[in-house]
């Protein structure tokens, strides 16, 4: 099998589909699966290695953690007509998942999509509702020809249906449940910053519109002043209403920025809870990874999330965009500290059931199948929800 991926964001960018197609490049070079990498070239001295080809590119407007790509479309072909790929993964529908859509159907080769991210309700969000028929009707004709449009959850699935979008595929998302781990609980954490109440509650996304951040700042403003004594918040993060929400905030709250690697993991394993506002999640790859460092979760009741945070059990599940739902779900927990415990030990569990490896091993057979079937002439199989 030869691949090739185009994507318009990829690591070192940090957001949930750079993350995913880094961990899966990093998947085929174990696996030794021949595949190159088309992706935007990011600022700075970063070397990229082989099968990564880095494109001239700049932020995109609505999202500068993705950028606008400019690729060399000659060139590009040349290098494909030398790999000569099996098929192509789209992962983002840009410039260069264009690209990549233009050369599969020029030379009738399988193609498949994957479908990361609901723009339609961000452009909801920065009041640019007009554009969202315009946005489906692209979307449609983008994934039209494709052998399969991957979704990462039945959520998302349902949505795309209603849209019309054919072929669609279940690719969830797995964790690292050995670098996101309870074991990673860490004192040094309070200590870095200066965190003394009994209770931190975090908030792990990208600062911005669409993850409901005006929630996030009424909840933190409006919790009961018996329990603010007692409880500080720490957002790790960046994003365009970081300013703003720095503004409105409580004194008990602590603003980290971007934090990766090692020092996430002891920041998920160090907090008592975490709180996710966000409505528009097509999976949330954050609510899985502080589920496996045992955080009882409190996050909106929409979304990717429903597959893996289970009301009563896990955590709980509140009314999306009404911070007095939120309230009144962290407070009720946290009065309670056996169902905190016991939250604690299912959401660890339930992670440790989303391998990686196993996850895109279904991936890779899910690609062998489409190569199959076109090249007796059929279509991959319609994912039934």
């Amino acid at each position: 099998m030869r691949l090739a991926l185009f994507t318009d964001t990829f690591v070192p960018q940090m957001n949930g589909v750079a993350l995913t197609m880094g961990r899966l490049t990093s998947y085929l070079n174990r696996r030794g699966i021949d595949h190159l990498v088309f992706s935007p070239k990011s600022t700075g001295d970063m070397v990229y290695s082989d099968p990564i080809r880095p494109i001239r590119s700049i932020p995109l407007f609505l999202y500068p953690e993705c950028r606008l790509a400019f690729p060399n479309l000659a060139a590009i072909r040349t290098e494909l007509d030398r790999f000569r790929p099996d098929l192509l993964h789209l992962a983002t529908p840009f410039n260069l998942g264009l690209c990549g859509l233009h050369y599969a159907r020029k030379r009738l080769i399988s193609h498949v999509a994957s479908y990361h991210t609901h723009f339609d309700q961000y452009l909801t969000y920065y009041h640019m509702k007009a554009a969202v028929p315009l946005y489906w009707s692209y979307i449609k004709w983008f994934h039209h020809s494709c052998n399969a449009t991957f979704a990462p959850s039945s959520d998302t699935i349902h949505t795309l249906q209603k849209q019309g979008i054919e072929r669609l595929q279940l690719w969830t998302r797995g964790v690292d449940c050995l670098l996101y781990t309870p074991d990673k609980k860490n004192n040094q954490v309070r200590e870095r910053y200066g965190i003394t109440a009994p209770n931190l509650f975090l908030y792990v996304g990208r600062i911005a519109p669409e993850k409901d951040i005006d929630t996030l700042s009424a909840i933190m403003k409006d919790l009961p002043d018996s329990m603010k004594a007692n409880v500080h918040w720490l957002i790790v993060g960046d994003g365009p209403q970081l300013q703003e929400l720095r503004e409105q905030a409580p004194a008990n709250v602590t603003f980290a920025g971007y934090k990766h690697g090692e020092e996430l993991a002891q920041i998920y394993a160090s907090a008592d809870l975490f709180v996710f506002p966000s409505s528009t999640e097509t999976f949330g790859n954050v609510v899985q990874e502080a589920m496996a460092s045992g955080l009882p979760i409190v996050t909106a009741n929409s979304g990717g999330v429903l597959e893996m945070v289970r009301h009563g059990e896990n955590g709980v599940l509140c009314t999306p965009r009404h911070p007095q739902s939120f309230i009144q779900e962290i407070c009720d927990l946290v009065t309670h500290e056996e169902r905190m415990s016991s939250f604690r030990v299912e959401a660890r569990q339930f992670a440790l059931g989303r391998s990686w490896d196993a996850i895109f091993d279904q991936l890779i057979h899910d690609y062998e199948h489409i190569i199959d079937s076109r090249r007796i002439g059929k279509k991959s199989g319609f994912y039934s929800a």
